[in-house]
């Protein structure tokens, strides 16, 4: 059983991700531009070859209209990104074929103007003022 991530965010125009980036603004936070995904960390056991491609076939997960994957490398966020879960998240069910579970994560993604990720503190920042609630949710950097 392999972990592998798959990072799904829209690919029309993120009403959400808009009014967080205000927000950020308004606070404070240097950033230039915001993306929202959604990251699930998924136990597979078929092949990395056509892990996007049973994903994208899971209708629940991807719509093909409005969203765009990602496979990342990593099991961890990408520079200027945080990925906030529940602090008691549990493993979910998901239908991908040879898949069996996975942690489901919002990714939030900063950067700087231009294309360049935002620096750490940037992130921190926008975690502690906007993007987490400590209370209920969980950071990971």
């Amino acid at each position: 059983m392999k972990a592998r991530v798959a990072a799904i965010r829209l690919k029309i125009p993120d009403n959400e991700a808009y009014t967080a980036l205000t927000a950020l603004r308004r606070l404070g936070v240097e950033v230039g531009r915001l993306e929202r995904a959604e990251v699930w960390i998924l136990n597979d056991s078929g092949n990395a070859d056509d892990f996007g491609q049973r994903v994208e076939r899971n209708e629940s997960l991807f719509n093909p209209n409005k969203h765009e994957l990602d496979v990342l490398t990593e099991e961890h966020p990408r520079d200027g990104e945080v990925w906030i879960s529940e602090i008691d998240a549990h493993e979910h069910q998901v239908r991908v074929q040879q898949v069996n579970g996975g942690r489901r994560y919002v990714a939030w993604r900063l950067f700087a103007h231009g294309h360049v990720p935002a620096a750490e503190a940037a992130v921190r920042d926008a975690v502690e003022k906007l993007l987490c609630n400590p209370a209920i949710e969980k950071a990971l950097y």
